[in-house]
């Protein structure tokens, strides 16, 4: 390839659906911006599967290059905020979704979407972090800011094993919290205690239908990433003036709850939104997570895997058969 083309996986889409192919584009594909990136590492959420597998329409216009983060090296820039050589990243902003996105070798975006790599963060460990990441400290502050402390009680942890679960459960043990990890997969039980989990709940225990009001006040805090019924009891259960960061609705976007737990326990429910999340809130995100969120444990929650794996990927997220988070190297 020469300097001018880069390597990028392209999705298309016909009668049949959503297909997805490696392609060599030259710069001249790219779309506008005042940021050229040579991108090293992208990542894997579950709204790339979802745009992987063309489903939630997403895509607005084909064809279309996905990832909705990516991390790099500027290689040119028409913005006096960055110059060649500096290192950057960029999640949200409906990158990888409107617009083209990480899985490729280089980006053109706008510059009011990018910002420096955090200090004592490589490129490689800020896309184990990523959105997901991202989006876990989201709600981490959330809940500290509606008076959440170590030594409140429990904090229960949905989705526990997945992107946002995995990095919330491991930020909320580094900050003393008791976490409580939900899952139906008993083979990350072991991973979820490295995490910091003190215990675990088998996520068909939060996912029982009920029409019960209230439960028994056991949760002081939850970050959920599930929503539907399992929401709807994590509320119930919630104690007195206790808060739930909502993120996520891999189980559902229905609520089968009653406004009881919000006006007899006084119980936030806290929506969390990480796209449109401005700059300076998504930076001090990214300071926490540099400072709070132990390396080790992002290391063990993190594969890597290349550009080619992706199209793999995509529909096993959407199914729960992704632990933890994956690096995308889209140089490998």
């Amino acid at each position: 390839m020469t300097d001018d083309s880069f390597k990028a996986l392209v999705l298309d889409q016909d009668e049949s659906g959503v297909s997805g192919a490696l392609k060599t584009l030259n710069t001249e594909a790219l779309p506008k911006g005042d940021v050229t990136i040579r991108v090293a590492y992208s990542s894997l959420n579950y709204k790339d599967g979802l745009v992987l597998t063309g489903k939630g329409r997403l895509v607005r216009n084909y064809p279309h290059v996905p990832g909705v983060d990516l991390a790099g090296t500027v290689e040119a820039s028409d913005s006096p905020a960055f110059k060649p050589g500096d290192e950057v990243l960029a999640t949200g902003w409906f990158i990888g979704e409107r617009h083209w996105g990480g899985y490729a070798q280089k980006a053109r975006l706008k510059s009011d979407w990018v910002m420096p790599l955090p200090e004592g963060l490589s490129a490689k460990r800020a896309m184990a972090i990523g959105t997901a990441g991202l989006t876990a400290m989201l709600c981490v502050l959330a809940l500290e800011e509606h008076g959440l402390a170590p030594g409140d009680g429990e904090v229960v942890v949905s989705g526990a094993a997945g992107g946002v679960g995995s990095i919330a459960v491991a930020v909320l043990a580094a900050l003393g919290h008791r976490v409580v990890a939900s899952t139906g997969r008993a083979e990350t039980h072991d991973y979820l205690r490295a995490l910091g989990a003190e215990a675990i709940i088998d996520r068909a225990e939060l996912a029982e239908p009920s029409t019960r009001p209230l439960a028994s006040e056991r949760w002081a805090g939850a970050i959920d990433g599930v929503g539907g019924q399992t929401l709807a009891n994590i509320l119930r259960a919630t104690r007195y003036g206790g808060s739930v960061a909502a993120c996520g609705l891999a189980g559902g976007a229905d609520l089968p709850v009653t406004v009881i737990p919000f006006i007899l326990r006084a119980v936030n429910l806290l929506g969390i939104e990480s796209v449109q999340c401005p700059m300076a809130r998504r930076k001090l995100a990214w300071e926490r997570l540099a400072r709070d969120l132990p390396m080790a444990a992002l290391d063990a929650a993190t594969e890597v895997a290349p550009l080619a794996r992706v199209l793999e990927l995509g529909p096993r997220i959407l199914k729960g058969q992704v632990r933890g988070r994956v690096v995308v190297d889209v140089n490998a």
